[in-house]
């Protein structure tokens, strides 16, 4: 037997209205949830934003894709030159400062700092030397490539060809030098990277330069006499590479003006260091 038709009207109102409340309740908590979830959102992206500005400090974190090692060099000479200029003018500033300063003691020390700039290549020099240039083979060189007893890399000057002529002319006495203009010092790297040469960050083609002051005739007499540029004149004369050697009566070379900081390697999983004693 079926109920009232005003039971069944009751019922379904009281059915109706639970489940009115039911969603209300709903909204009004999902309401809450997405008015706070919001804000964090913003927030997230906000710190996210800032992070970013820091770490990239005026730099590209997303740099466009190279295709070759040559366009990654010349990126990096850019930041290399730009960041030079900042320390020169960085170490101006702390020599002005330093000049500032009234103190007995720290006036003995930039003298002793001053007697050691000339020997570590911190002041310019002039003077009676040789300038030795390398050069890859020609064009015309390629003829010689056979893919077997000469290829290409026979045919163009690598990082020990030029360290070859340096350790020479230090070998003879040179008193300071210069490759491609740059002042070199005892943390000079020369670092090759395809057919360019990276020295102290900046990429460099060839022709090769380095200069050396000394006595021309202890220099001349080690260049002759070296067997890594024995070696290196019979690819000259095999493989057509560019040698060249000249005397100058004054040499004038440019002071270091990078960095002296030494950088070395550190043991991996806190080994301990090997000494010169232990060897």
């Amino acid at each position: 037997m079926s109920a009232p038709a005003p039971v069944r009207r009751d019922r379904w109102r009281r059915r109706f209205g639970e489940a009115w409340d039911r969603r209300r309740t709903t909204r009004s908590e999902r309401g809450v949830g997405w008015r706070l979830a919001v804000p964090a959102v913003f927030a997230a992206a906000g710190a996210l934003a800032v992070t970013s500005a820091i770490s990239a400090d005026g730099t590209d974190l997303r740099p466009e894709r190279y295709g070759d090692l040559g366009s990654l060099a010349r990126q990096q000479t850019r930041q290399v030159q730009a960041l030079q200029e900042r320390a020169t003018k960085l170490r101006a500033e702390v020599e002005r400062l330093t000049e500032a300063i009234d103190d007995s003691r720290l006036d003995e020390l930039e003298e002793q700092i001053d007697l050691l700039r000339g020997p570590a290549g911190l002041l310019p020099v002039e003077g009676p030397g040789v300038t030795v240039t390398l050069d890859d083979a020609p064009s015309s060189a390629r003829d010689l490539v056979d893919g077997e007893s000469v290829t290409l890399d026979d045919l163009v000057i690598h990082q020990q060809d030029i360290q070859a002529v340096v350790n020479a002319l230090w070998e003879g006495g040179a008193e300071a030098m210069t490759i491609q203009g740059q002042r070199i010092v005892s943390t000079t790297g020369i670092k090759c990277v395809g057919n360019v040469v990276i020295l102290h960050g900046i990429q460099y083609a060839p022709p090769y330069e380095i200069s050396a002051i000394g006595d021309t005739e202890a220099l001349l007499g080690s260049l002759s006499t070296n067997p890594y540029i024995a070696t290196y004149r019979q690819y000259v004369e095999r493989y057509q590479l560019g040698y060249g050697v000249a005397v100058d009566g004054n040499l004038q070379m440019p002071a270091y003006e990078g960095s002296t900081e030494l950088g070395y390697a550190r043991p991996a999983g806190g080994r301990r260091a090997v000494a010169d004693e232990d060897l």
